[in-house]
């Protein structure tokens, strides 16, 4: 059914109530692998391709921040961005997660925005389960979907732990429900639920006597469905939704939101190729298992998998099929940070596919045998090329060896991590038979790719990620040290001009600073806490969390410090002052470095004479 927290008002009391429900770690761990490292956790960052831990989550700020990209802000951020949720998306998504009923609004519909959101979309699946799902549970019109599901040996907890459901053989049982409940077409129609008729006159379902598998994002929401024919002449047999602003099928897998949890606390994904295989493995306690959506293993695929785990077994039915699996996921798959197996069922078993070979007696110890026997994707490679070079003479092992070399400097050998990249070319002259020197000269220089003019987005990204790293003047280290202790900001009361927006050269730092000041202003101290309480801004809440971790890191997050480093600051700005009304002269100059000199402080963040900012 669609949301029941959908009209709601977005007060500030609701905000923090859910802010205050949601622990950051947690939140993030639901998502990415993290490990703790002193008083934060790290990880792999979803948010570029990130092959080295470069998130940091800091628990006692509730916040997360990438040093490589720049990304960072609060839970609210993350979810956005992860999720590509508007704001309001967001809060909702939290607070159902968190049990929080918000606020009810009276006009429910007066700030939505023309044309099919995402939100509708998510409605229009929400409310098409719950059809779907009574079609099924009625006594005529479900009878035959619940015969399929009997057969197939799936128990009435996976019925509902997956919500199958089943969609009636008329051709209008959704569209007459979406009327009785006044719902307009749009959404059902973006969603391929309902179709408008060739005519262009009326509409009719979308699905039709079929078995309705719901397909859930990461939060569990259903973004499209799969479905099974019930009618063996019907075509064809399987049938997925069309792709939509909430559903692309490439890097989408089935039961993901049912298996993250598993999958980050095993290191280990499980991928087979249908619904019906994944549901009946973990009826049989396989929780990690996903599946592709009738596709090819993708980097979108890989992408979302890379940040959960760091090992992916395929599951595939035979040999044959092993063999294409082999080559696509390393095509996919070689220059990711990530171990990839193979494992073929007629390896231990002649059953044709998972779901059968658990319905046998011993089939799930079975299934544990033929994955422990999982074969390494290179490994898997190489074995076979071994094989196909007994008895080659030299021109032909020449070629061989000449042509696996080029094409995986195609995939990707020279970009991969330099102790990997030695390993691949070990095992590939292992099997050649000659040295790895010999191996290792036939792989030519890298070259770098040519790269396109940045973005707008791109450009603020890089800015944010300056401050990571970068050479920061003493206005910025101020900004810096006030987003750490809101207390400070009380030292520019009659000097507010010395983190003006204007002193700043980067546009986002400016927007910072101008928060900062409007905070000032009311009353309230600005520290990051406010700051990310206070603005829906994704760009300035990023960059506020660059710029307070930038000083944590540098203060050692030691109070003592960092009014240490604030106070020399403070000094260096007010010597930047003096300069700039001096007019700037020579001998001006020279006494302004001697004073700055004996400050005794960090001189990196001395302004250069006649810039405001650094």
């Amino acid at each position: 059914m669609p949301d029941q927290n959908r009209n709601f008002t977005l007060g500030d009391a609701d905000k923090e109530k859910v802010r205050a429900a949601t622990d950051i770690v947690r939140l993030v761990g639901e998502h990415v692998a993290l490990k703790p490292k002193g008083r934060e956790y790290v990880g792999l960052c979803p948010f570029h391709d990130d092959h080295s831990p470069s998130m940091n989550v800091v628990p006692s700020k509730q916040i997360f921040h990438c040093f490589v990209c720049g990304s960072g802000g609060d839970a609210f951020t993350f979810v956005q961005k992860l999720h590509r949720m508007e704001f309001r998306e967001a809060i909702e998504y939290l607070a159902q997660r968190a049990g929080i009923e918000l606020t009810p609004r009276r006009e429910a519909a007066a700030d939505e925005r023309p044309g099919v959101s995402r939100r509708a979309l998510m409605d229009a699946g929400a409310l098409a389960v719950d059809f779907f799902r009574t079609v099924y549970r009625h006594n005529d019109h479900g009878r035959a979907a619940r015969a399929i599901v009997d057969r197939r040996g799936i128990t009435p907890e996976m019925v509902e732990q997956f919500q199958i459901g089943a969609a009636p053989s008329r051709d209008d049982g959704l569209l007459l429900t979406l009327r009785g409940k006044k719902l307009p077409e749009a959404p059902f129609v973006e969603a391929g639920l309902i179709k408008r008729s060739q005519r262009g006159e009326g509409f009719y379902d979308g699905f039709r006597n079929r078995l309705m598998f719901p397909i859930h994002d990461m939060t569990g929401r259903v973004i499209a469905f799969g479905a099974r024919r019930i009618n063996d002449e019907d075509e064809p047999k399987y049938l997925n939704s069309p792709e939509s602003p909430v559903f692309k099928k490439s890097g989408t897998l089935y039961a993901i939101h049912h298996a993250s949890r598993a999958i980050q606390a095993e290191g280990l994904a499980i991928i087979a190729e249908g619904y019906t295989d994944a549901i009946a493995c973990h009826q049989a306690g396989f929780r990690n298992v996903v599946a592709t959506l009738g596709t090819a293993l993708t980097r979108d695929h890989a992408r979302v998998l890379r940040r959960l785990c760091s090992s992916v077994t395929l599951l595939f039915d035979g040999d044959s099929a092993g063999q294409k699996a082999a080559e696509r996921a390393i095509e996919v798959l070689f220059a990711e940070p990530i171990d990839v197996r193979i494992a073929m069922l007629d390896t231990h078993t002649d059953a044709k596919d998972p779901d059968e070979l658990l319905k046998r007696e011993g089939g799930a110890e079975t299934l544990r045998t033929v994955l422990a026997g999982a074969t390494d994707v290179l490994d898997y490679r190489f074995a076979r090329l071994a094989a196909g070079l007994k008895g080659a003479g030299i021109a032909a092992l020449s070629r061989a060896v000449e042509e696996q070399v080029e094409r995986l400097v195609e995939l990707g050998l020279r970009d991969v991590e330099p102790i990997r990249q030695k390993l691949i070319v070990r095992r590939l002259a292992q099997v050649a038979g000659v040295d790895e020197a010999t191996i290792a000269r036939v792989i030519p220089g890298g070259r770098a790719s040519p790269r396109q003019a940045p973005t707008k987005a791109e450009s603020t990204l890089a800015d944010i990620a300056w401050l990571t790293s970068g050479t920061m003047g003493a206005r910025e280290h101020l900004l810096g040290c006030i987003l750490c202790d809101g207390s400070l900001d009380a030292g520019l009361s009659s000097r507010r001009d010395f983190i003006a927006p204007t002193e700043y050269r980067w546009p986002v730092l400016a927007k910072v600073a101008d928060m900062v000041n409007e905070l000032s202003s009311r009353g309230q101290r600005p520290d990051l806490a406010a700051i990310l309480r206070a603005s829906d801004d994704d760009e300035l809440k990023a960059a506020a969390v660059a710029l307070a971790a930038r000083i944590d890191r540098e203060t050692d997050r030691d109070t003592e410090r960092l009014h240490e480093h604030w106070r020399a600051c403070l000094h260096r700005v007010e010597l930047d002052q003096a300069h700039r009304a001096s007019g700037g002269g020579l001998m001006d100059t020279i006494e302004l470095k001697r004073r700055a000199h004996a400050l005794g402080a960090d001189r990196r963040v001395l302004p250069r004479p006649g810039e405001g900012g650094a």
